[in-house]
């Protein structure tokens, strides 16, 4: 409780810590001065008292340990190292073709990546509390962490294990779309809100359901798969094999084919940059699925905020934000759309792999031993 009032909260003295957490005088005074003494915190500044000596103010140390953040894209895996206060320290791209996301390969590329970024940083892996990695598709749990994402033609891919085959740091792996959602639910748009969905719409669309503070997941560890929702009965065909989802019509790659440009998944960023400067009918059609889309998932999760993310979903709410939210509330019952806010990512790139760093940071929140030299783990 101490830890998170702490990283959440800011600098606070002792007896802010007794209001944020409950916790009587002489237990925060005891824990806290344990973690000062392993450097888990240390001393911010002080503050005014009324009539008395000021107050020390106490912060989680940002420089304690370091945590590595990855995201697996389309076309790149993106690595980089953070302090505990989410400053990146280092950062490593590797290009990867999207037609073929050999996972030996990518495996490789994070691995190196790891090693790249923790020698820029001027760190040792001995102060590296973890490695998160984010992947697109259906990560199961366990320490294999087997990986379905069928746009890669991944089926069953043991990533956890192809990667502790070349690292001993602690690993965690997940949907790349739910640590960006939990990157804005930290950090960005979506912080102070406990019901809300985060939208990823790059090339392709996936999504992040929260519900009373914490990462819906289903009972398969499946659910936020938003790019799948049918919108259009029979309509083009998706990337996993149905038709009429979602992502077949709002995804950059789908946005781009629907407007007849023709761009290498590398280029499509800019291709799409140059549609939006066109005002091409194709994005009104567009503008209107997704407004469909949104209505669904308002009137299934009921959210307080709906936050749009990814670079081709920033790119289009940059330009087209009031005409989405115009189309959702056209689709939807006035009563929840008048709870639900519609609102960009402010993230950026970096909301994937510092998503991914943050599952590092939960454990480290949750752990109660804090050495005060940190160790790896098998």
């Amino acid at each position: 409780m101490l830890l998170r009032a702490l990283y959440f909260g800011g600098p606070a003295s002792r007896n802010d810590l007794c209001e944020a957490t409950g916790l009587s005088s002489a237990t925060v005074s005891t824990m806290t001065g344990e973690l000062l003494g392993d450097t888990v915190l240390v001393e911010a500044g002080h503050v005014d008292s009324d009539g008395g000596r000021p107050r020390v103010l106490l912060r989680v140390n940002p420089d304690y340990g370091y945590v590595v953040g990855v995201d697996v894209g389309e076309t790149q895996v993106r690595v980089e190292l953070f302090d505990l206060d989410m400053t990146e320290r280092a950062r490593a791209l590797y290009a990867v073709h999207s037609a073929r996301h050999d996972p030996e390969l990518v495996a490789r590329h994070i691995l190196a990546g790891i090693d790249t970024v923790i020698g820029e940083g001027g760190v040792s892996p001995g102060q590296v509390l973890g490695v998160g990695v984010g992947v697109p598709g259906i990560v199961e749990p366990g320490p294999d962490a087997l990986v379905q994402a069928k746009t890669f033609g991944w089926e069953a891919v043991p990533l956890g294990t192809l990667l502790r085959a070349g690292t001993s740091l602690p690993l965690y792996v997940d949907n790349g779309a739910k640590t960006m959602g939990q990157a804005e639910l930290w950090f960005g748009t979506g912080r102070g809100t406990s019901d809300t969905v985060v939208m990823l719409i790059g090339s392709r669309v996936g999504g992040t359901i929260v519900t009373d503070g914490g990462i819906y997941r289903g009972a398969g560890h499946a659910a936020g798969e938003i790019g799948h929702l049918k919108i259009v009965t029979g309509g083009r065909l998706c990337k996993c094999g149905g038709r009429g989802c979602l992502e077949a019509y709002v995804g950059a790659e789908a946005i781009l084919d629907r407007a007849g440009v023709v761009a290498d998944s590398a280029e499509e960023e800019a291709a799409l940059a140059r549609l939006l400067a066109t005002g091409s009918p194709v994005l009104d059609e567009t503008v209107e699925l997704l407004g469909v889309g949104l209505s669904n998932l308002i009137h299934l999760f009921n959210p307080e905020r709906i936050v749009i993310g990814g670079w081709a979903g920033l790119m289009l709410g940059e330009s087209r934000l009031l005409e989405i939210r115009a189309a959702t509330a056209a689709n939807t019952l006035l009563q929840p759309y008048k709870t639900a806010s519609i609102m960009l990512g402010r993230l950026g790139p970096d909301a994937v792999a510092m998503g991914a760093a943050t599952l590092v940071i939960e454990q480290f929140l949750r752990d109660a031993r804090f050495p005060a030299s940190v160790g790896t783990m098998s």
